[in-house]
């Protein structure tokens, strides 16, 4: 794979190539310094070849033409590295070159009376240094180009009294507003397409920022619930060591299998697969609650729910007995799981805050659940009355999205 360095910022020509940029940029090339060369050379050439034209005019035509081939071909590619960018500024003396080349190349023809072809050199050069300002500047460059066009042929025709005045004054404005249009319609077709493919590498990299936001809130989740009991168990071990030495050594074995079980979800996470279970979590919290001496009585609906929602709401029940465990000297809980109208909600309350947990940072805990609900369609909200301390979440029982994907499932499947 091969990189560049182009104004200030590594570009990747590997994946250029991947998103289709690189045939697009060589059209372009084609479609627009190579077009422009091409005018130049062609009726230009032609006109310098011409044996009837002075030798000296020839001579001081070709080597403008020679300036201002080189002048087109740098500037422009100069403009088209920007790739959708702000254009960058112009290479020093370029264009003051160019312009000079072009004015050479206009009033020689124009000298003979050639109405048609004194205009393409100037043409050219005032579409090469539109391309380099932005949008008003541009608009009044073209506007006063296409008007200025008509007066030296209409003067230069009024002068000598040929009788070609119409055709002296209207037809470089013409082929002026032609060249230019030619010229910005293909380079504007590049900006968009660089645009684009920055707006592309953009999302794939919040994309990538999303992602590890995830992965961060879900190893919140999985480790701060787990290391919370583990501290928990571990002190009640400690004061029961002497005491009580055989359920000192219980309590150590559930510390082992505690660590052992964050061990796994920690993997687990990392390898993406694993899914939180409401079921389990509300059965594990009831549990690591007995544990701590809280009374918790419970209240769960066995309706079926859709896998976003069990997901989501287990991550809720986790929290709130981290919670719960972290913040609180509760003697009672109670764990309310019911799915009504379609709705499935869980509460969780307790008796014995001691602070409320809505000051953690936004992204993680209570405030973070609270985004990732609300992204599903659902609500998590918490309240303090006092020293009773409750969570609610809400989410649709199933999401739009399962339920097609259900009925598209039994669709054809018939009586079994």
């Amino acid at each position: 794979m091969v990189c560049c360095w182009k104004n200030g910022r590594v570009r990747d020509q590997g994946n250029e190539g991947g998103t289709g940029l690189a045939g697009f940029r060589r059209y372009t090339w084609w479609a627009v310094p190579g077009t422009s060369v091409a005018l130049l050379v062609l009726f230009t050439g032609d006109w310098i070849l011409d044996g009837a034209v002075p030798v000296r005019l020839r001579i001081l035509c070709a080597a403008a033409l020679v300036i201002e081939v080189a002048a087109v071909v740098v500037l422009l590619n100069r403009r088209m590295s920007a790739g959708g960018q702000p254009p960058p500024r112009p290479p020093a003396g370029w264009p003051a070159a160019g312009a000079l080349a072009a004015l050479v190349l206009a009033l020689c023809p124009l000298a003979l009376r050639d109405y048609g072809l004194w205009p393409i050199a100037p043409a050219i050069m005032t579409a090469v240094a539109a391309t380099y300002l932005d949008g008003p500047r541009r608009r009044w460059l073209v506007i006063g180009a296409v008007l200025l066009a008509a007066l030296p042929g209409g003067a230069v025709s009024l002068a000598t009294g040929d009788g070609r005045l119409l055709y002296a004054a209207l037809f470089p404005p013409g082929v002026t507003a032609f060249v230019v249009w030619a010229m910005l319609g293909p380079l504007w077709a590049w900006d968009i397409a660089g645009r684009l493919d920055e707006a592309r590498r953009l999302s794939a990299e919040l994309a990538v920022k999303d992602e590890r936001l995830r992965f961060a809130a879900d190893l919140h989740d999985i480790q701060g619930h787990h290391l919370q009991v583990i501290a928990l168990k571990s002190e009640l071990a400690a004061r029961l060591a002497e005491a009580d030495p055989e359920r000192a050594t219980a309590e150590m074995r559930e510390v082992q299998r505690l660590a052992t079980d964050a061990l796994r979800d920690t993997r687990a996470v990392v390898r993406g697969y694993r899914r939180t279970s409401l079921d389990d979590e509300i059965a594990n919290a009831t549990r690591v609650l007995a544990s701590a001496g809280i009374d918790a009585r419970t209240t769960a609906d066995p309706a079926a729910v859709g896998e976003t929602a069990r997901h989501l709401l287990g991550l809720v029940m986790r929290e709130a007995t981290t919670n719960l465990l972290r913040h609180s000297r509760a003697h009672h809980a109670t764990i309310d799981y019911r799915v009504t109208a379609g709705v499935a909600r869980l509460r969780v309350s307790n008796d014995g805050v001691l602070d409320s947990p809505d000051d953690v940072p936004s992204g993680t805990g209570l405030r973070g659940l609270a985004a990732r609900l609300a992204a599903a369609g659902g609500d998590l909200a918490w309240t303090r009355d006092g020293d009773r301390f409750e969570v609610t979440a809400s989410l649709p029982a199933v999401p739009a999205e399962e339920g097609r994907a259900g009925e598209v499932a039994g669709v054809g499947e018939g009586p079994r």
